[in-house]
């Protein structure tokens, strides 16, 4: 028996998805999280062989997240969901080591399979998803940059972005406009579109 944890923040996404793989007569649902930050603790309560993570998590993303994970029960395997395959959030992704990657509108079979090739060891990546990745390259930004854009996403002003990181005003604007640059933007609106879409954000 395959023992599952399914952190799926959108309630009618986890029943479906609970409900499917409680069909096939080998995976076992053990635990069911809602945000990201409830994963790490539900997986040391209920230790998952692999924990099926959805990117979009609230409170702290799946990406994030599956790496603490690998961090304190490495035997647990990860597979990843997303709703987009952006080639950012794939080479993030790869980059912290996780074992499989699979769009949501994969047919069922295919995530069942998944569970199982990942529960054996096998790495289960659409090849379109890594070749995407790969052409787009790392992001441009640096840790800076893409926090300020991040904050700038969230709403906040320079000045108030200045105060929470301890800049001047001048400094975030720089950020900003260093930002903008590197994607190729017409302006901060425009580079948190792209950063997002290529999921460096």
């Amino acid at each position: 028996m395959i023992r599952v944890l399914l952190a799926e923040d959108m309630h009618m996404i986890r029943a479906a998805l609970t409900a499917l793989l409680r069909l096939e007569a080998d995976l076992d649902v053990v635990a069911e999280v809602t945000r990201g930050d409830e994963i790490v603790p539900a997986a040391l309560r209920v230790r998952p062989d692999v924990a099926i993570v959805d990117i979009d998590l609230p409170v702290l993303d799946g990406i994030t997240a599956a790496a603490q994970l690998r961090e304190v029960l490495p035997d647990c395997r990860i597979l990843v969901l997303t709703a987009m395959g952006q080639p950012g959030q794939v080479r993030r992704a790869l980059s912290v080591g996780i074992e499989a990657f699979l769009v949501k509108d994969a047919p069922g079979e295919r995530l069942a399979d998944a569970i199982r090739r990942t529960a054996a060891g096998l790495r289960v990546l659409d090849a379109e998803l890594v070749a995407s990745a790969m052409e787009r390259g790392e992001s441009p930004l640096t840790s800076r940059e893409a926090t300020v854009l991040r904050e700038t996403a969230g709403g906040a002003t320079a000045e108030e972005i200045a105060a929470r990181l301890h800049l001047s005003v001048g400094t975030v604007r720089n950020y900003l406009t260093g930002a903008i640059t590197k994607t190729g933007a017409r302006n901060k609106i425009d580079a948190i579109r792209i950063a997002e879409d290529a999921g460096w954000l």
